[in-house]
């Protein structure tokens, strides 16, 4: 494919400049390599009520 000829092209029917834009991102965007969700940190909070934990909701009332 030389540097003249277009990525893609509309084989059928006369698309809007708005149509051909939605349609430019939508290949854009799923182009993109996907990312790794960022797994959610759990505050110490919710973590204390976790039944495993050596400090668990029945220290939450212990003096510290």
């Amino acid at each position: 494919m030389s540097a003249e000829e277009p990525l893609f092209r509309v084989v059928r029917g006369v698309p809007t400049a708005e149509e051909l834009a939605a349609l430019v991102g939508a290949i854009i965007i799923r182009s993109r390599p996907a990312t790794a969700p960022v797994p959610a940190t759990t505050s110490a909070w919710a973590r204390s009520g976790r039944p495993g934990t050596s400090r668990g909701w029945r220290a939450s009332s212990l003096p510290r």
